[in-house]
């Protein structure tokens, strides 16, 4: 049977652009065919999960009503009532299937792997996370089940984001855009399904496939033949650091440019961030989505929570607290290997230097130009690039395999 991966290889394109003209010619005359669009998007789902991967499909639909049975009972809840342990419990069931996946590995829970595990089950549950939280907040006051199941299954994003919000998705969907804005929306979808593959077929595959894996090899080697270290690699950061931004990023294109075909602003992942001029302006431009999810859900309640208990007198320290648990949980997210919760630490401890530092460019009047510019952009690639490396896992190998 036909197994379709998201965006894998040129067949994918040319049979997901052709299910999707009926759907664009409707959108061209200002009429959004909504059962069509849901019929599209679950028979793609289907053949992402198909023959091989079934059980992933099953996991899937254990999944969604466990998640649809949450949302709707919270929300009829919280229209009588709001005490904030029934809030934390409804967080904590929306998050524990991706808990229960992510200890699995460490825990040899192989069962439950195959039980529960499916490709994209992180970027649903930030949707789900991210409703309940809204829920609380008043900002979504009613459940509609059909707008929930659009949103959650929402096919061009549900393996790897970029990460929407409900309420912005549903005003999307709601109408379909003027034919003006529309015609403007496919032509950004043509560039984009463009430069995503020059990003992820041609620059991703000389860096990921040609040249890493010999560069890897190479610096395990020569790490080992001179005491855990070798220049090979410095060279490997660089071009894993680059490999994982333009396969991301690409990826994140096609999901972007097939959302646009459908009629959905999807918003965009990356924004240039090899430019940033600091971490925290790395982090403004760098999986965006993610990372604003992160701001919004995680950040700002843990600095609303501390100040409200007035655990830290100064406003400086409850964010530097902030941000180190901010970034610790992303590193979690990733896996519980310590290269992933170092490197979450690594950028905690990052931003916190980096706002120490901005503190005091300002005290202090430092000079701004364009050669201060150009030095911070430097020394920011440079140190993202260090993240990279531990992020990467080299090391772990390195360190902790190749001496045994």
């Amino acid at each position: 049977m036909l197994n379709l991966q998201p965006y894998a290889d040129p067949q994918y394109f040319i049979i997901l652009l052709l299910a999707l003209i009926p759907l664009a010619v409707g959108l061209y005359f200002g009429k959004r065919f909504a059962w069509y669009e849901v019929v599209v998007s679950l028979v793609f789902i289907f053949l992402m999960f198909d023959g091989e991967k079934y059980h992933e499909g099953i996991a899937l639909i254990i999944y969604m009503i466990w998640q649809w049975l949450l949302v709707w009972s919270y929300t009829l809840y919280r229209k009588r009532n709001n005490q904030t342990w029934i809030f934390y419990s409804a967080t904590i069931l929306a998050i524990l299937p991706l808990v229960l996946i992510k200890v699995a590995p460490v825990a040899d829970w192989a069962k439950v792997s195959s039980l529960l595990g499916f490709m994209g089950i992180s970027y649903l549950t930030f949707r789900s996370v991210g409703m309940v939280m809204e829920i609380r907040d008043g900002s979504i006051q009613a459940f509609n089940p059909w707008n929930f199941l659009r949103f959650m299954l929402f096919m061009p994003t549900i393996s790897s984001g970029p990460i929407d919000r409900y309420r912005r998705f549903v005003k999307d969907i709601e109408s379909a855009p003027e034919r003006d804005k529309y015609i403007e929306m496919l032509g950004k979808a043509v560039k984009y399904f463009f430069l995503g593959f020059l990003y992820k077929f041609i620059i991703s595959h000389v860096l990921g496939t040609l040249l890493m894996p010999n560069v890897e090899k190479l610096a395990i080697l020569s790490a080992h033949v001179h005491g855990g270290w070798s220049w090979w690699i410095i060279a490997y950061m660089y071009i894993y650091g680059l490999n994982l931004f333009f396969d991301f990023a690409g990826y994140s294109l096609f999901a972007v440019a097939t959302g646009y075909v459908m009629g959905i602003e999807v918003p965009m992942n990356f924004n240039m961030p090899f430019l940033s001029k600091n971490l925290k302006d790395f982090w403004n431009r760098w999986h965006m989505t993610l990372s604003f999810w992160f701001r919004d859900f995680v950040f700002m309640r843990l600095v609303f929570l501390m100040m409200k208990k007035k655990w830290f007198k100064s406003r400086v320290t409850t964010s530097n607290i902030a941000y180190i648990i901010n970034m610790l949980v992303m590193g979690f997210w990733h896996g519980l290997k310590w290269y992933y919760i170092a490197y979450g630490l690594f950028h905690g401890i990052g931003l916190v230097v980096n706002d120490m530092w901005l503190r005091y460019k300002k005290k202090h009047k430092l000079p701004h130009n364009k050669f201060t510019n150009a030095l911070a952009i430097i020394i920011t690639f440079n140190v993202v690039m260090v993240s990279f490396l531990l992020f990467s896992g080299i090391l772990d190998k390195i360190w902790f395999h190749s001496f045994r």
